[in-house]
């Protein structure tokens, strides 16, 4: 991460008046603590208005540099409720991603506004399948997707009968309760989706080339799904 990156990240994680440690930011930030000391530093000496100090924590006084930005009562209501799903049904590194806008969201709205985004009456909460084990595969196969790399899986059918699959990962649904992930089953040379509880272990096999026929676009002209 470039510094000048780094330290806006600093900036955005103490928005909305939260306390952060050295080692909170250090962490979130894959930095040592030596490195977070000398950014806050730089920052104070920058005008940016911190207050605190190393071994307490660190805190930015509200109202710096927020800028303007306007939602309507239904926005607000479909943003929190939104991120809210995420943060409790989500990967890991979209749960932390929907806390951050969370707040991001509170610190830019006018007080009326974010009053409205504090009564929102819709929430989400996990239930105990969604574990740490498959937050960490959802954003495994997001990866994957983007990067376009296959995946062989290990996975067990409804019936619980066991196979080994290589598929080219193209995208990820959520159904209310489980994910699935889509791709092409070069096992069945066709298009499958795979529930995510139902896989036992996953690694990398290598890139692949998106190929006409294969994409997901060609997968949702083909209407309703096939499930392994």
């Amino acid at each position: 991460m470039r510094r000048a990156d780094r330290l806006f990240q600093i900036v955005q994680y103490m928005r909305g008046g939260r306390l952060m440690t050295a080692a909170q930011l250090a962490e979130r930030l894959e930095v040592t603590k030596r490195t977070v000391y000398r950014d806050v530093a730089d920052l104070i000496g920058s005008g940016v208005p911190i207050e605190g100090e190393a071994g307490v924590g660190y805190v930015m006084r509200a109202g710096y540099d927020l800028p303007p930005l306007m939602f309507n009562s239904d926005e607000i209501v479909a943003l929190v409720a939104g991120a809210r799903m995420i943060r409790a049904w989500g990967g890991a590194q979209m749960a932390l991603a929907a806390e951050e806008a969370l707040v991001k969201i509170e610190a830019v709205l006018p007080d009326d506004a974010r009053a409205r985004a504090g009564e929102v009456p819709i929430h989400a909460f996990q239930s105990g399948g969604m574990t740490k084990g498959v937050r960490h595969m959802i954003d495994q196969i997001e990866d994957a997707v983007d990067r376009s790399v296959r995946l062989d899986l290990e996975y067990a059918d409804k019936d619980g009968v066991p196979s080994s699959r290589a598929i080219r990962p193209l995208g990820l649904w959520f159904w209310g309760q489980t994910w699935t992930v889509v791709g092409w089953c070069e096992l069945r040379n066709d298009f499958r989706m795979f529930r995510l509880d139902r896989i036992n272990d996953m690694e990398e096999i290598g890139p692949f080339k998106p190929q006409k026929g294969q994409m997901l676009r060609d997968f949702y002209a083909l209407g309703f799904p096939k499930s392994d």
